[in-house]
């Protein structure tokens, strides 16, 4: 795997590729929605970066952003990392915690999909809602964490509100998982969409929680809906 090397400029600059525009030029045998995907990526300052960098995904650079402002990664911190595939936030935790490293902290990552191995990390390939799946990740961490990370997302069905109900689902079973590892202090990151509904999960957050905010970091699309939840200060009943 090409080792990730530090954003450089901090995690919300920008590529060089600002300013250029790909066309494809041919959708022939392509659905509309797969040609604007394929635009989009092309055309993505983000997605360049990351290839440059050594990063799996584009989206590492929203962890790193978050992690800019809030210092959630620290060396010596053991996190959680649900919802892994491709491997970017992995690869940012594992960074930033110094992961296999003496004095370092630990890593565990986990997916539905088959996602490879990231240096430093455990990677499990696992579906979070197996009933299984929670002790499965406390094993593999051997005590409790000081951050879950959750970018899980179920498959669009192009219904935003049956969309919506799925994420709030997952983040909503994240959460119940987050609140039996979390050690005092801790912290927890999961990825909602922008809605209604997920004022109940916040309810339950700010029960245990001192602070809990959204955030929508640069890297984020600005037309996509996510957002994410951000919560510190876990406390312990």
């Amino acid at each position: 795997m090409t080792k990730a090397k530090s954003a450089r400029g901090g995690a919300s600059g920008r590529g060089s590729g600002r300013g250029l525009h790909v066309r494809v030029k041919t959708a022939r045998g392509r659905k509309v929605g797969s040609t604007a995907w394929l635009k989009r990526q092309l055309n993505d300052p983000y997605v360049a970066r990351a290839k440059a960098e050594g990063w799996r995904s584009r989206a590492a650079y929203k962890l790193l952003e978050m992690d800019e402002k809030l210092h959630l990664l620290k060396p010596g911190r053991r996190v959680v990392d649900l919802g892994a595939a491709p491997g970017g936030w992995t690869q940012v935790a594992v960074q930033r915690v110094r992961a296999g490293h003496p004095g370092g902290g630990k890593v565990v990552g986990l997916d539905i999909n088959d996602w490879g191995r990231v240096a430093g990390a455990t990677c499990l390939t696992l579906d979070f809602l197996d009933p299984t799946a929670p002790d499965v990740l406390k094993q593999a961490l051997g005590g409790p964490a000081d951050l879950v990370l959750s970018d899980m997302a179920s498959p669009a069905t192009g219904h935003g509100p049956t969309d919506h109900i799925r994420i709030i689902a997952l983040a909503e079973a994240a959460w119940e998982f987050a609140a039996e590892v979390l050690a005092p202090g801790g912290a927890f990151v999961c990825k909602v969409f922008q809605g209604g509904t997920e004022n109940e999960l916040l309810k339950l957050i700010k029960q245990r929680m001192s602070v809990v905010r959204h955030m929508k970091p640069p890297a984020s699309r600005k037309d996509s809906a996510e957002v994410y939840v951000v919560a510190t200060g876990f406390k312990p009943i």
